[in-house]
């Protein structure tokens, strides 16, 4: 067993001492478990998770006081985190599933699976210690190699691009410069825009207008606000969130939707830093820090000329481009535990236990709707689960009823093959096929057979005879 997973202490619970002491010198001088706890009476379980960090447990069903089907929905209660292996007599099959519906990571029969027993155990122990790098790695990334890790608590990855970007914003946080903030739907370019105020302008305002739909006049009116009698209506004066920013932050969301008269109107800003209320001919400057976000190219829309070239390159006196999240797929676990634990909270009920094949589901998919679909889908699970553990169907149908593997691209369809000349076998289509459904997976496969549509065990056994 790897070294880093022999730190984590395992619970062995069972009424019968002799088994106890056989698995724990298993697993202590044969596996390298520094650490084996052997609970013989089931009512001491609680109170030994209570003072006690375990890495797994191993839980008969077969015991006096409290049986291990009892015991599990408490366990899972208190200490979600914690993988439950049950292990069950030949007659105590149908429950031993049943166990496993309700959150527990797996089962086996005592008698003639101990070598099963311990590789899932090491699965489990994997899974859990996964879990914790991923925090620890997080904390590393903020604590150890940023001045103000605080400013970006809120953002969960621990992606090194997503590092770059944040070691970039407290290198510009001084500077009064304009900022372009680029990226898809969902990828959170709200938290990148307040951890960027709160690294250059804490204290201070920050202040957004949506300018997706808004004409010239109504722009301007946002922006700079009007004196009384300034167009039809305007009955009294009216400040603009230019002057409500004061020495904050300006936001001006969905950029790329900004029509071609209030263009002008920006760059005009943005040039000298002067602008007047509408109606008014007294002429103010602002001190406020231009940022605006868009989930457009605008080089594209430059290059369509429905968007100014002179505006772009004023616009990005700084570019912020968040990755989407297909592209920070390490990321997802730690974003899953995360907004399960605040969804859960959200709705009243504590964090349910899930599938380990989730993650690997999840990594799989492509996620156009990055992580605001991720949000998505946990939340119509949790709405939609029944006991302690989550369904793996929810998210394939949330995910296009495929599990959602295929990546499809903009325009939603597939693009054709390129096949040689020379056609290939089908055994050569198949071969290729596996191999880089391997490259794209990162070498791992469970999210590589995902990727295919076969199973696990399908894509080994093809892996196996390509060796051969």
């Amino acid at each position: 067993m790897k070294e880093q997973q022999a730190e984590w202490p395992v619970l062995l619970v069972d009424d019968e001492p002799s088994w106890l002491n056989s698995l724990a010198f298993t697993l202590a001088y044969e596996e390298g478990i520094r650490e084996v706890i052997k609970c013989g009476d089931s009512r001491a379980v609680l109170e030994i998770l209570a003072d006690r960090e375990v890495g797994a447990i191993l839980l008969d069903l077969t015991m006096p006081y409290l049986s291990g089907e009892d015991l599990l929905p408490l366990i899972l209660e208190r200490h979600p985190e914690i993988p439950v292996i049950i292990v069950s007599g030949f007659n105590q099959i149908e429950i031993a599933v049943r166990c496993v519906r309700l959150g527990a990571f797996d089962y086996f029969v005592k008698a003639n699976e101990r070598e099963r027993l311990i590789a899932g155990l090491r699965r489990a122990l994997s899974l859990r210690q996964m879990r914790r790098e991923n925090e620890r790695l997080s904390d590393r990334v903020l604590l150890n190699k940023l001045e103000a890790p605080d400013l970006f608590a809120g953002i969960h990855t621990r992606s090194s691009r997503m590092l770059s970007l944040f070691r970039y914003i407290e290198a510009i946080a001084s500077s009064r410069d304009p900022v372009l903030i680029t990226g898809e739907t969902g990828v959170g370019k709200d938290l990148v825009v307040r951890a960027l105020h709160n690294a250059g302008s804490a204290g201070e305002p920050c202040v957004a207008v949506n300018v997706a739909g808004l004409d010239d006049r109504h722009f301007a009116d946002a922006l700079f606000g009007h004196v009384r009698g300034a167009f039809p209506g305007a009955g009294e004066d009216r400040q603009g969130m230019v002057e409500r920013a004061g020495r904050g932050t300006l936001l001006l969301d969905e950029i790329g939707d900004l029509s071609t008269a209030s263009q002008i109107r920006l760059l005009r800003l943005l040039h000298g830093g002067e602008y007047s209320p509408l109606g008014s001919e007294a002429t103010h400057r602002t001190k406020a820090r231009l940022v605006c976000t868009t989930n457009r190219d605008l080089q594209a829309s430059v290059a369509a000329g429905t968007f100014r070239r002179d505006l772009y390159y004023r616009l990005r006196g700084h570019r912020l481009q968040i990755p989407p999240l297909r592209e920070r797929r390490e990321d997802i676990p730690l974003l899953f535990d995360h907004i399960l634990r605040e969804t859960a909270a959200a709705l009243g009920q504590p964090p349910p236990a899930y599938p380990p094949q989730l993650l690997d589901l999840l990594g799989s998919h492509h996620f156009p709707g990055n992580v605001l679909e991720l949000k998505a889908l946990i939340r119509e699970a949790m709405i939609n689960h029944q006991g302690k553990i989550l369904s793996m169907e929810s998210f394939k149908r949330g995910m296009g009823g495929d599990g959602g593997c295929a990546h499809p691209q903009e325009g939603g369809s597939m693009p054709p093959l390129v096949i040689p000349e020379q056609m290939p076998t089908l055994v050569e289509a198949a071969t290729y096929l596996v191999e880089e459904a391997m490259r794209r997976a990162g070498g791992n496969q469970s999210i590589a057979a995902n990727l295919l549509g076969i199973t696990r065990q399908a894509l080994n056994q093809r892996l196996k005879r390509g060796r051969r």
